[in-house]
């Protein structure tokens, strides 16, 4: 196995964490990786092009852009993201000659993604070890002749990545649906499915509700369960602007982070050659999914500060007219026991109280997250307790308040609104069949987790993946990969090569297609795609670079051209003008999906539109029309004496999957990502060594042992009871049946774990 500097631990360097985040180091961090991957003139064409009103939307997250926008209106990771898309590296015929796939399966994913981008379709043949070259027509036709093959359509999977646009997320549901089933598994199934469970129960709209302009003129500003200094920094130049508006912040997570401390904006003098600007008023070190615990705290201090000063702290005038179930709430919230929320939370009542006084003195109150908290046994329950707290005091559906659930992919919202979703509702499918003239089918399909288990059973036999690295995204890494190599064929839509081509059913094939930063020219001309920000806005993306080879194909030329094959002419869907012409799936997409009309002109203008949300008219579309008290029972999470709650999350140099280098240069990490990092205090009472070397063992009810080996042992300041180690490497400790209550997000952010000195397993 070839060796990355710095995947091995030799070179291993820990220093202190970083109070603060951006600035100089951010900017020349982020062009140094550009100008390692293309030249400066591309660097530059692709990054003055980043986020702007006529031009590409970042792949890298989906925070929104401001009404006027900087020069350069892009974050360090975001230029890293975009332009190790936009290297001048190239993945040949002539690599896979030379590279056997038996060996690829080696690799780190830092190496696979390194070598650059795929340059022409590729087939791995039943018993061979190479992929070999096929050109457009065999490879899908390859694919459409498994898919017409099978004795069932819910034999087939249709996963996607949030990096898909919505003309082509649109044509692939509507091919899937077509071809007979629902099985369309996402990236949201393991991240925010959460949020839009809890949030569809207790507020009729499954997405949040509040604009950047809310989150400038937010009294107070709760950021939950999120790394925004690494995972989405534009998000620390709206709460700067928040702090300047006179806002506080108050930040709840198990490991303080530097962007939540103290951000120096390289966007302003101030944050080059000033002390920045602290970010949280006050930073709550809470244990593993303890938040269900700490707002339940804060409502039952809500409703003792109502007795104490009546009419005075609760919205009582929303709470009669636009909520139901406010009694059977405030009686069960007022048992809850302060000995044990601060077990759970591992906080003093001090700082709950601290907490309290702030939301006393705050009219507009808006609560940010992220997979801090969808990632748990109770996150949709935790979820329905903030929203439980927003509503006490009128703070949903009016200017400055609400929810936001904080996405990470840049289109996995609109991915959603498309209709990429295992469970769709009547009115869609209804809204289908007037449009196309055929009956989509009913029953509920497979999510992620359902999916894998249906590969392992043999009930699914054909993958078609459209974006994304699947098997490095999802649970319990070894179960996954068997089912993977379980799969008659697996198909991958994909820019850059990933440890997914080498995990492969009998048959595998790599469709290789545009980038976000690349030019699309059809026949009806140079196309442009949308997507869907987290916060509604719908905007056009244009791509500027010559695309990395002339075999490529786009996203929606790949799809429609497979559902011609597969379906023909029945039913009568123009698949080959959607090819020539984006502007025709447009046009379909405005008739099918509400908030939609006249979508050409509305998206021709600069910025887009931002779809309407009726929860910020405070319109509820619950069963009551109104918005809901949910009942939560108390839950703490406990590991046995000897272990640890273990949660997942990435590195500073790393967007999603994929590091681009062996660093965590914020929390003081270099040159080594098989650390796991515990408070000092437990290694004391455990009797670990700093710098040992552990094997970190998962505890689970079916009996598995499931281990992460060699990894060094570094004392951090998490929150007592936690350890913390970077994914995807310890995907593989998380069960695929440890899962969300309702949502069936895997539980990535509490996994019960014990250290294990090296090699003893």
């Amino acid at each position: 196995m070839d060796k990355v500097e710095g995947q091995d631990g030799e070179h291993l360097s820990v220093g202190a964490p970083k109070t603060w985040a951006a600035g100089l180091p951010g900017v020349r961090h982020a062009l140094s990786y550009a100008l390692s991957q293309t030249s400066p003139r591309r660097t530059a064409l692709t990054l003055l092009n980043l986020n702007q009103a006529t031009g590409l939307d970042c792949p890298g997250c989906a925070w929104p852009e401001p009404g006027r926008r900087h020069v350069n209106e892009y974050c360090e990771n975001g230029a890293k993201h975009v332009t190790d898309e936009a290297t001048t590296r190239r993945v040949t015929r002539e690599f896979f000659r030379e590279h056997p796939v038996s060996e690829l399966a080696g690799r780190s994913d830092q190496w696979l993604n390194q070598q650059g981008r795929l340059t022409e379709p590729m087939v791995k043949r039943p018993g061979a070890d190479h992929y070999e070259p096929i050109g457009w027509d065999d490879a899908l036709g390859l694919l459409a002749a498994e898919l017409r093959g099978l004795d069932d359509p819910d034999r087939a999977l249709f996963y996607t990545s949030g990096r898909l646009g919505n003309e082509a997320a649109f044509l692939l549901q509507l091919f899937a649906r077509a071809y007979g089933t629902n099985n369309l598994p996402d990236c949201s199934n393991m991240c925010h499915e959460s949020s839009g469970v809890a949030l569809i129960d207790t507020l009729g709209v499954g997405k949040g509700s509040v604009s950047l302009d809310d989150i400038h003129d937010a009294d107070l500003v709760f950021v939950v369960g999120q790394n925004p200094g690494t995972n989405h920094p534009r998000m620390l130049s709206a709460l700067e602007q928040t702090k300047r508006s006179g806002g506080s912040v108050v930040a709840v997570n198990p490991l303080p982070e530097a962007g939540l401390l103290r951000f120096k904006n390289p966007q302003k003098a101030r944050g080059i050659v000033g002390r920045g600007t602290p970010i949280a008023d006050q930073f709550l070190q809470i244990r593993p999914g303890g938040d269900l615990a700490l707002f339940q705290a804060l409502n039952l201090l809500l409703l003792q500060a109502e007795d104490e000063r009546p009419g005075t702290v609760l919205d009582h005038a929303f709470i009669e007219r636009h909520t139901t179930g406010f009694a059977e709430f405030a009686r069960h919230v007022r048992e809850v026991a302060w000995a044990d929320v601060l077990a759970a939370t591992g906080l003093s009542r001090e700082e709950i109280e601290r907490v309290h006084a702030r939301v006393l003195a705050s009219e507009k109150i808006i609560v940010c997250w992220a997979m801090g908290l969808t990632q748990h046994k109770h996150g949709v329950a935790t979820i329905k307790e903030i929203v439980n707290f927003l509503l006490l005091r009128g703070n949903v559906g009016k200017p400055g308040a609400g929810v936001c659930p904080v996405r990470g992919h840049s289109n996995v919202q609109g991915d959603r609104t498309m209709g990429i979703w295992e469970r769709p509702p009547r009115a869609f499918l209804d809204a289908l069949e007037r449009e196309f003239g055929f009956t989509p089918p009913h029953k509920h399909g497979l999510d992620t987790v359902g999916a894998i288990q249906a590969m392992l059973d043999g009930r699914a036999q054909v993958f078609l993946g459209v974006g994304g690295n699947f098997v490095r995204a999802t649970p319990d890494s070894e179960v996954t990969e068997r089912a993977m190599r379980s799969c008659r064929l697996t198909a991958h839509i994909s820019t850059k090569l990933n440890r997914s081509h080498t995990v492969c059913g009998q048959t595998a094939l790599i469709l290789p297609t545009l980038g976000r930063s690349d030019r699309d020219v059809q026949a009806g001309g140079e196309q442009f795609v949308t997507v869907e920000d987290s916060m509604s806005q719908v905007h056009a993306s244009r791509g500027r670079l010559h695309p990395a080879s002339d075999l490529l194909l786009s996203e929606v030329a790949i799809i429609s051209r497979l559902a011609r094959l597969v379906l023909g002419d029945r039913p009568d869907i123009p698949w080959e003008t959607f090819e020539d012409d984006y502007g025709t799936v447009r046009d379909r997409i405005s008739r099918v999906v509400p908030g939609f009309e006249d979508f050409n002109a509305r998206v021709a203008e600069p910025g887009g539109f931002r779809l309407p949300n009726p929860v910020s008219e405070r319109v509820f579309r619950t069963p009551s029309g109104r918005a809901v008290f949910s009942r939560n029972p108390f839950a703490r999470l406990e590991a046995p004496p000897g272990h640890l709650i273990l949660q997942t999350l990435r590195a500073h140099d790393q967007w999603n999957t994929i590091p681009y280098a062996g660093d965590d240069r914020y929390r003081g990490i270099r040159h080594g990502r098989r650390v796991v990092l515990v408070n000092p205090d437990d290694l004391a009472e455990l009797g670990i060594a700093e710098r040992s070397l552990v094997d970190l063992v998962g505890v689970w009810h079916d009996g598995v042992e499931r281990r992460a080996p060699a990894f060094t042992v570094v004392a951090y300041p998490t929150a007592r009871g936690s350890a913390a180690a970077y994914y995807p490497e310890t995907n593989v400790l998380v069960p695929l049946d440890s899962v969300a209550d309702h949502s069936n997000t895997p539980t990535s952010k509490a996994v019960v774990i014990r250290l294990e000195p090296a090699g003893q397993g």
